[in-house]
């Protein structure tokens, strides 16, 4: 365990993996990458795994197209087979006021080049089969989106970060961030002191705590979300692409022989609480005979309950701090942060570097809530 280093990553899941693997490839010495647990324990081994660019912000829908690009490519860069699968995101819509919202955001992104199109209900019902129509008035659809493994991700941009000499300590807390005078002078973890002058938050749903070590508040809580899984279907139609029902947030995707299925639950509060519970499985029960009435009939094997980080106004918060110098943070993405990783730890490195990223995350910084200037992305599940 070095005792010294330029940048000290805190966060082994696909942010903080991804941050570690941007910057040692990009030249940069002594990167420390510290997790508590082991590398994608936390929020993103539980992640369902979906990739997509439809969003309704621009700079979601900027960091979900680049991250798009780098997921295509990952068996190069860094080198590692994800398993992806580009069966398209289908976003089924039933009020009004959701088709206006979503016309807008389609023409956003085509403007931004991303090939969504609203689409009628029947073509949605073909693309998606499994589907009920009852009560749909229309669809978006991008074919780019889909699906792939979070742990390989996290993997690939481990082993790729180690290649450029980054190291990478499990199993390692952080108990301290120690600053003087404003400036970060030090780590203090559960196996050692690590002198340095940065630090990078990527702890997801554990980043206030982390903030607060250093003296910078990170308005992040932690929200359970629950995922389950069918058992196979011999006769499930292919491809399935991931497919929501807008107005409830049930959606499936096809896993393995099966699918996973999973929900919002707008009676969960706030807390850490990982059990897995099944007060839920009433309202998912309804969703499904509203949407999808055919899985009713298929057993359930099993399932996992998760952590979204989320924020005030359902977005990232990405940036420096502008009180304790190089304090750096990527976090706050409320449910799409695995999809988002590859770019943002792109931007990171730049940030960290003092380079112009590839867009303006400035919206993005903490200090919108100071002023008020909150940015609510409507297009999350």
């Amino acid at each position: 365990m070095q005792t010294e280093a330029d940048v000290v990553v805190i966060g082994g899941g696909v942010m903080g993996t991804s941050i570690a693997f941007h910057l040692a490839e990009g030249g940069v010495r002594d990167v420390v990458l510290v997790e508590r647990d082991e590398l994608g324990s936390g929020s993103t081994c539980k992640a369902a795994g979906g990739v997509r660019a439809q969003f309704s912000d621009e700079v979601n829908i900027r960091l979900g197209a680049r991250s798009l690009e780098a997921f295509a490519r990952f068996g190069e860069r860094p080198g590692q087979e994800i398993d992806l699968h580009r069966v398209g995101y289908l976003f089924l819509l039933s009020r009004p006021d959701e088709v206006a919202s979503f016309e807008r955001s389609v023409a956003l992104q085509n403007e931004l080049g991303v090939p969504s199109r609203m689409i009628s209900v029947d073509e949605a019902r073909r693309l998606s089969p499994l589907i009920s129509t009852d009560g749909l008035l229309a669809a978006a659809f991008s074919p780019d989106d889909g699906h792939c493994t979070p742990e390989s991700v996290v993997l690939g941009y481990a082993t790729g970060a180690r290649r450029h000499g980054a190291a990478i300590h499990t199993h390692c807390e952080v108990l301290g961030v120690e600053t003087v005078g404003g400036e970060i002078t030090a780590v203090e973890t559960s196996r050692g002191r690590i002198a340095t002058s940065t630090v990078i938050c990527a702890a997801g749903a554990w980043s206030a705590v982390v903030g607060a070590m250093a003296g910078v508040d990170l308005p992040v809580e932690p929200l359970r979300r629950q995922i389950v899984f069918t058992e196979p279907m011999p006769d499930l139609p292919r491809p399935v692409p991931m497919t929501i029902d807008f107005a409830s947030s049930f959606y499936f995707h096809a896993e393995g022989a099966g699918l996973m299925l999973g929900m919002s639950d707008p009676e969960e509060t706030p807390g850490f609480s990982l059990d897995v519970s099944d007060a839920w499985l009433p309202r998912l029960t309804e969703a499904i005979g509203t949407r999808a009435p055919r899985l009713l009939d298929v057993g359930l094997t099993g399932g996992w309950a998760g952590l979204y980080e989320v924020t005030p106004d359902h977005n990232a918060l990405i940036g420096e701090d502008g009180h304790v110098s190089r304090f750096l943070y990527a976090t706050g993405f409320s449910g799409h942060g695995f999809l988002q990783g590859p770019a943002v730890g792109e931007v990171i490195r730049d940030l960290y570097l003092g380079r112009e990223p590839f867009t303006d995350i400035a919206p993005l910084h903490t200090a919108r809530f100071a002023g008020d200037r909150l940015r609510p992305e409507i297009n999350r599940v």
